[in-house]
């Protein structure tokens, strides 16, 4: 049974960071694009990042594009979020995601088969 977990959420002051860790079990994604998404209350959940299965390529959401980086460790079979000059606009449950169909990458929420539960976090002004 796969399972992702993530861990690193919490409350920070806005200008602060983060880091998201997610790590999988159940099955091996080294070859499978894993991305990190969020919600904020009240609003459809949103793309924040994605790497590619080799980690050679990366895509993020213009809101968050370089102030955020994804990266992975195929070795331990985790994707981690480094979140650095955060805004309270940030402020959502942030969620990993692998889409373990398909070596390539995607932005849309449906296209992702494997989830975790989510992590809080939340910048206060």
């Amino acid at each position: 049974q796969v399972q992702l977990v993530e861990s690193g959420g919490g409350l920070v002051q806005a200008g602060g960071s983060l880091r998201l860790s997610c790590a999988a079990s159940g099955r091996t994604f080294s070859n499978y694009p894993m991305g990190w998404f969020r919600q904020a209350p009240g609003k459809e959940p949103e793309f924040v990042a994605v790497i590619t299965g080799s980690g050679s390529r990366t895509y993020y959401a213009d809101s968050v594009r370089g102030r955020f980086t994804i990266s992975r460790d195929d070795a331990k079979n985790t994707v981690d979020l480094q979140m650095n000059s955060l805004k309270p606009e940030d402020t959502a449950v942030y969620c990993c995601a692998v889409r373990g169909s398909s070596v390539y990458p995607s932005l849309g929420v449906h296209d992702y088969d494997y989830w975790g539960q989510g992590t809080q976090v939340t910048v206060s002004s």
